[in-house]
């Protein structure tokens, strides 16, 4: 049994390291993930590496593609714009829920979540164009709290997935997103207002607002960082 927990805590930690690889811009989106220099890059086996990707392809992370072996997905802006939506969609029935079932202590859980990503540094000076991995981690623990209390497993993995993904499109859009024109510290406070109000609809509304502005930003920041990949179709 002990050995079997050591194989399981192994492969998650490889499924991890390698989702946080990809989300930091490891591999250019379309670049092919080979199994053996990934194994010895993890310092693991061939079959740790494979159970790995297996599992991202359902997280939509990794492109599985038949006698070719895995992938990191191209890019579409214009397939942004449905994710976009289909997490705005997801997310407000998951604050309806979760307003109506969270315990208070959820509340004290959300602030200290807000807390810590308004205390993270979002930028450094090694790297200026992209969020800090930190605060990255922070800004996806607020949001994950935010739904969870809908109490609806499938749907906080969908929302999850759907963020993986709005995040991996932009790490790639270039350093013209951090020109957007917004107060995210503001945004996220509104937010965690709403939602200690417990009111679904605005709560709703602001979360909509906050990813179209993210959207947006991608979709002009494509034209400086996502155009210079092959891979990459432009939305017009």
């Amino acid at each position: 049994m002990a050995k079997r927990t050591d194989s399981e805590t192994m492969s998650k930690h490889i499924r991890d390291t390698l989702r946080t690889d990809i989300l930091d811009g490891r591999w250019e989106p379309g670049a092919r993930l080979q199994l053996t220099h990934l194994s010895e890059h993890y310092d693991t086996s061939s079959t740790v590496i494979r159970e790995a990707l297996t599992r991202l392809v359902g997280d939509k992370l990794v492109t599985l593609r038949p006698n070719k072996g895995f992938f990191v997905p191209e890019l579409s802006l214009a397939e942004l714009t449905d994710i976009v939506e289909m997490r705005c969609v997801n997310e407000q029935l998951a604050l309806s829920l979760g307003f109506e079932r969270a315990p208070l202590e959820w509340e004290s859980e959300l602030m200290a979540a807000h807390h810590t990503l308004e205390r993270t540094p979002r930028r450094s000076d090694e790297d200026p164009d992209n969020h800090t991995p930190e605060w990255n981690h922070a800004h996806q623990k607020f949001h994950d709290k935010l739904v969870e209390a809908c109490g609806v497993p499938l749907l906080t993995e969908m929302t999850r997935t759907l963020s993986d993904l709005i995040q991996l499109y932009g790490r790639w859009a270039g350093p013209a997103t951090r020109d957007a024109k917004r107060d995210l510290d503001k945004e996220h406070r509104d937010i965690l207002n709403a939602a200690l109000d417990r009111n679904a609809e605005l709560a709703g509304q602001l979360l909509r607002a906050h990813y179209e502005t993210t959207l947006s930003a991608v979709k002009n920041g494509g034209e400086v960082g996502l155009a210079c990949l092959p891979h990459v179709k432009l939305l017009r």
